[in-house]
């Protein structure tokens, strides 16, 4: 985007464009809905007959999870969630500390993976959590669940939740336990997110108010709380992802899927791994024809992202892009190009419209599609 140098982005980020450009992608089911029409793409061709094609900007101040999530249901954020690239400040910690009863560890922005192995023996020894923060405005927390108990990690969060209000106020605390020996440790599934309350009257409270089923996979709930939440079903990474979202659109006749796939950002971008991250988008490619064959004869899907991460440029830092927008479904029209969209709120209006409800923010494109 053109402001993304205020947001400390280096020059050249460009998620998709760079991958596609040093790796290379074989992504013949995305070529074929459209994706290389959305921008020139190395290897990828537009195609003769694309889904509906576009991007969204990105119009709240940030570059994180919450605020692409929350934008995508209609809330714009005035200003950004603060950020802690240097750690935590020494007033937090100390109240953390106390109220827990508990020394700590770490406190530094980190990877999760590398942070447990590198502090995972001595937290062991100690039974001090590790406090930890990422390119999110997040404030996590990782501990062997032999050593602190879920439910005691659980609180220890809702400390730190309490605690981080008004300027401090982070997007998410997050409980990051792990198991396993100091060569062999691995996070668990039993991950908790501890999210700001958004605003009164996003997409998801209008649906409920209007009795829709809205069905989330992967994190979605924790960044919304659960409002409006019907079903809920927890990720591993995105191919149990994938298979939790077949498994919601079998179950579901008449409401709303609301997917995130963690591993493209947690597991490559941040750590710059280009070949993963590549790999990634081409498992998921290969999955697309299974995902089509799927869809019941009125629905509609929708693929975007919440920011960039991109692997290929310095720094693990989110990186602040236009997000692609692909839109199809056996009822849609195909080749509409959507254009440049001014906010990622437009997808949202577009979901609240089809329910015959709408939200603070956005355009719908709906009409464009029928």
């Amino acid at each position: 985007m053109p402001d993304a140098a205020a947001f400390g982005d280096p020059p050249g980020a460009d998620t998709l464009g760079n991958i596609a450009r040093l790796r290379g992608l074989k992504v013949p089911n995305l070529a074929r809905l459209g994706l290389g029409n959305i921008k020139p793409l190395a290897g990828i061709a537009p195609s003769g007959s694309p889904a509906a094609y576009g991007r969204c900007t990105l119009a709240s101040p940030g570059k994180d999870t919450t605020t692409g999530h929350w934008e995508m249901a209609g809330i714009h954020l005035a200003k950004p969630f603060p950020l802690y690239p240097n750690g935590f400040p020494p007033g937090i910690m100390l109240e953390f500390e106390r109220r827990i009863g508990r020394s700590s560890l770490g406190n530094k922005a980190a990877s999760g993976t590398e942070i447990i192995r590198e502090l995972g023996e001595e937290h062991m020894r100690t039974g001090s959590p590790i406090v930890y923060t990422s390119a999110d405005s997040v404030f996590q927390v990782a501990a062997h669940e032999e050593v602190i108990p879920l439910w005691e990690l659980y609180k220890i969060c809702e400390t730190a939740r309490d605690i981080l209000r008004g300027p401090n106020e982070v997007g998410r605390v997050i409980a990051r336990p792990f198991i396993g020996s100091p060569v062999n440790f691995t996070r668990t599934a039993n991950r908790h997110d501890y999210a700001v309350p958004p605003p009164p009257g996003m997409l998801l409270d209008k649906l409920e108010e209007g009795g829709v089923q809205v069905s989330s996979v992967g994190k979605i709930s924790d960044v919304f709380l659960g409002r409006g939440v019907t079903e809920s079903a927890k990720t591993k990474d995105n191919a149990d992802g994938m298979s939790k979202t077949l498994d919601a659109m079998r179950e579901t006749d008449r409401g709303l899927i609301f997917v995130n796939l963690v591993d493209f950002d947690q597991q490559y971008g941040h750590r710059n791994d280009i070949e993963g991250y590549g790999a990634a988008i081409e498992q998921f490619d290969r999955w697309l024809p299974e995902f089509e064959a799927a869809l019941g004869p009125a629905d509609l899907a929708i693929f975007t992202a919440d920011h960039g991460c991109d692997p290929c440029v310095p720094g693990t830092d989110h990186t602040r892009e236009y997000v692609p927008l692909l839109a199809f479904g056996p009822l849609a029209r195909r080749d509409v190009d959507l254009g440049i969209r001014a906010s990622l709120s437009d997808i949202g209006q577009t979901v609240a419209a089809n329910f015959g409800a709408s939200i603070a923010h956005g355009t719908s494109f709906l009409t464009q599609l029928l």
